[in-house]
């Protein structure tokens, strides 16, 4: 009997350390991610929301084996077109939540792109030409959901990989941070502190920072980046008590804001 229960103590210690050590190498992503199943439903001159997707860098897939890209994918974009139905005319498809490669001609039918964790974003040549055009021909897009370097996953999060991804679109790109009186803020609802979307694995205050065309801050802003917030998360989360209802209702404000700016600029 001594001798069966140790096999089975034993036996069980290993099936734990086993089931740890698997969990560790999905949680910093040291295994192939799993596929992500994307239906694109055809334009109809609707607004839709379109999501950028990316090979992920290593490392990326530290959350339930999705690639990087994918983090909040279609919830969070689902509850926020609902609520741009609720407090606008805009009339955005609740039905259709699109993905797109940079470098998808399609791309040029949406305004607005949406691309999240840019720690471990990737791009071709291809995708950087592709980029370029899109923003100098009227586009504009959110980065959201950036972690302190070394947080969940090797290699990721941080700003310095966002950063040499932008130099290879604009080698001149100089990004300024947002203060809490620029229009993008007040394009829809009056947003008047930027302290109220803390990340929720970090420490340290959200950063909002912008790309000008030309860098001329007379001229169009191309791009809003959420650094060390992840205001999507909010939207995902809602109505599961998981994070402060008042910080989740500025965050979806924070959204239709962004919409609506991208939309009229």
């Amino acid at each position: 009997m001594r001798v069966r229960l140790s096999v089975v103590a034993a036996l069980a210690a290993v099936l734990v350390f086993a089931g740890a050590a698997a969990a560790q190498r999905r949680f910093f992503g040291r295994q192939v991610g799993r596929d992500v199943t994307v239906v694109n439903k055809e334009y109809d001159g609707r607004f839709t929301f379109a999501r950028v997707k990316y090979a992920t860098a290593p490392g990326g897939f530290w959350y339930m084996g999705l690639p990087s890209w994918a983090h909040g994918y279609p919830m969070s974009e689902d509850n926020l077109m609902r609520i741009m139905d609720e407090v606008s005319y805009l009339g955005a498809r609740t039905d259709a939540y699109n993905v797109f490669a940079l470098d998808d001609p399609e791309i040029t039918k949406y305004p607005i792109l949406y691309l999240t964790e840019a720690g471990w974003w990737t791009m071709t040549d291809r995708e950087v030409q592709a980029f370029r055009a899109y923003l100098l021909k009227g586009g504009f897009i959110i980065f959201d959901d950036f972690k302190l370097p070394g947080e969940f996953g090797a290699g990721g999060g941080g700003w310095d990989t966002f950063e040499e991804n932008m130099k290879r679109v604009f080698p001149s790109a100089k990004f300024v941070d947002l203060e809490p009186s620029h229009p993008i803020f007040h394009s829809f609802f009056e947003i008047k502190s930027l302290t109220d979307f803390p990340q929720a694995y970090n420490s340290g205050p959200p950063i909002f920072r912008g790309l000008y065309e030309d860098n001329d801050p007379k001229k169009r802003l191309l791009m809003v980046v959420n650094y060390n917030t992840d205001i999507s998360q909010y939207w995902e989360w809602s109505g599961r008590g998981l994070r402060p209802f008042d910080e989740t209702n500025e965050a979806y404000k924070l959204g239709v804001n962004y919409i609506v700016y991208g939309l009229t600029h």
